[in-house]
């Protein structure tokens, strides 16, 4: 499926960032972004246990035919603990859970949003596959996978795209994903393109973050990890400076530099904020060649997730591939 080059990432509207605004607030925010001409929004059954799906949708009342719509299923919070369940009932279940809080028939691009390591990925996908002949999903993701399990997953059914993490701070796709979807004609869409605001020099003091806030329990923002990363800044910011834009744009030009089947999804509760990452900018490829030789995984301390969070998630790591 073609993708417009950049979606907006819904899930801070609602989950993972502290306290988030009324869903009012929220809805706006998302139409302003739509009247402005964001045309590709990402949600997920996870992100407010619904709420977000629901405000989504309250957003595009009137609208749904403008837009590409992604939301993802096969991890959800059950009994206020999250799980990841890819048995082909709940997947079933989930895609009709999500039309129902979207108000839509229809989804254009729907993930599994992670690999349920208890279940073959290709009976995940089976059950997605279905979803997509009924006509309620038009295009199968994946998320957090590798590529041995994109391999497994395309012998099954065709993929459109893979949903990994991908920044000048997380590289892991450069381990054979990146090129992979770029030989089958996949999209890689990057998740946290700014590294969790780290890139857009909006976190400086991790005490300051609200309760609940997912970089709280990060390990790169905890420490003498953090200490470490926050002296990448200085030069980060000379960086930025000589390239005539701001910091959340020179990254976001690094990761749509990584190839044209590469798509950043950022997030924001702030339309000035939304409004910046989707202003286009020409950044000089030295500033690009730069800026990737400052934030790489060598000079960038700490895993992305904890222990826990690592166990779930099946995606290439430079820790495994050492």
């Amino acid at each position: 499926m073609n993708l417009p080059r950049m979606g907006l990432g819904c899930m801070s509207l609602s989950h993972g960032y502290g306290t988030p605004p009324p869903m009012e607030d929220g809805v706006r925010m998302l139409q302003t972004a739509l009247d402005e001409g964001v045309t590709f929004l990402d949600t997920a059954t996870m992100y407010g246990g619904g709420r977000n799906e629901e405000l989504v949708g309250r957003a595009l009342r009137g609208r749904r035919d403008s837009v590409i719509l992604a939301s993802k299923g096969g991890m959800a919070p059950v009994d206020g603990v999250k799980k990841i369940d890819g048995r082909p009932a709940t997947l079933r279940a989930h895609v009709d859970a999500s039309l129902r809080r979207l108000g839509v028939d229809h989804i254009d691009l729907y993930y599994l949003h992670r690999w349920d390591k208890t279940v073959p990925i290709g009976e995940s996908v089976g059950a997605l596959a279905e979803a997509v002949a009924a006509g309620k999903i038009g295009a199968i993701g994946l998320s957090e996978v590798s590529v041995a399990r994109l391999r497994e997953a395309q012998a099954v059914a065709p993929i459109a795209a893979v949903q990994n993490e991908y920044s000048l701070w997380t590289r892991n796709p450069e381990l054979g994903m990146l090129d992979a979807t770029r030989a089958d004609g996949v999209a890689l869409v990057a998740f946290s393109p700014v590294a969790r605001g780290f890139l857009a020099d909006a976190v400086h003091d991790v005490d300051a973050l609200a309760n609940g806030d997912l970089r709280k329990i990060n390990p790169r923002f905890l420490g003498d990890n953090w200490v470490s990363n926050l002296a990448l800044l200085p030069a980060w910011r000379s960086l930025v400076t000589g390239a005539g834009c701001t910091p959340a744009q020179l990254a976001l030009a690094w990761v749509l530099s990584r190839g044209e089947h590469v798509i950043p999804i950022p997030g924001s509760t702030n339309i000035a904020h939304v409004h910046e990452n989707f202003t286009e900018v020409s950044v000089d490829p030295v500033a690009l060649r730069r800026a990737g030789d400052l934030i790489n995984h060598v000079t960038v301390t700490g895993p992305r997730y904890d222990a826990n969070q690592s166990r779930e998630v099946d995606a290439e790591t430079f820790e495994a591939a050492a």
